[in-house]
């Protein structure tokens, strides 16, 4: 592919990066310009329904929300692989089927360990 086609082709990704950028620069550096600001003891405490907080604002997560949160990503990546593919299935090769049928199975193993490890069990 020529040069020239390669430029036609992302010139108008170029741009909208570009003026992309520039909004969403303008818009943060107009904030700072035109909202008010005050730096004030009580803007930077933690909000808990209108009374003063006791003890400490940070409360330590369990690493299992993490792991939840791991899941569901590697499985919503997984949807997303997989509606395109069963789109276009018919149209596909045998090698293409076949490594589908690997890549889902990667995931049920990656599942498996998950669930025999018990971290899909919601314990307090």
């Amino acid at each position: 592919m020529p040069f020239e086609a390669l430029l036609e082709n992302y010139l108008a990704v170029f741009l909208a990066t570009i003026v992309g950028t520039i909004l969403v620069a303008t818009a943060l550096i107009g904030t700072r310009i035109l909202a008010p600001y005050s730096k004030d003891r009580a803007k930077v405490t933690s909000y808990e329904c209108g009374m003063v907080p006791i003890g400490r604002t940070r409360a330590q997560i369990h690493v299992r929300y993490y792991l939840f949160a791991i899941l569901f990503l590697i499985f919503d990546v997984e949807a997303i692989f997989l509606f395109p593919w069963a789109v276009n299935v018919a149209q596909a090769s045998h090698s293409a089927f076949w490594a589908m049928v690997l890549f889902i199975g990667i995931l049920a193993a990656g599942l498996g360990y998950a669930w025999r490890k018990g971290v899909l069990q919601w314990n307090r």
